[in-house]
């Protein structure tokens, strides 16, 4: 491996929303860092199987279906 052209590799600890922590390797910062994450998947409906709502923020849905109602969507 060229030093000059690859990303520092190295150990970063992993804080996850319940308060856990994990190590792994990663690019990020340096050297004992630790990265705090918002989101993970203990509490993302991705990996909890939520349901997804799709929310009519200010009417733009009913605005788009309105818009293109004539065009068979």
């Amino acid at each position: 491996m060229k030093p000059e052209i690859h990303p520092d590799y190295h150990t970063i600890k992993i804080k996850m929303t319940d308060g856990t922590t994990y190590k792994t390797r990663s690019t990020f910062g340096k050297e004992g860092d630790t990265l705090t994450l918002e989101i993970d998947p203990s509490v993302h409906p991705a990996w909890t199987g939520g349901s997804h709502k799709l929310l009519d923020t200010g009417g733009r849905v009913s605005k788009f279906k309105k818009k293109y109602e004539g065009l068979g969507f």
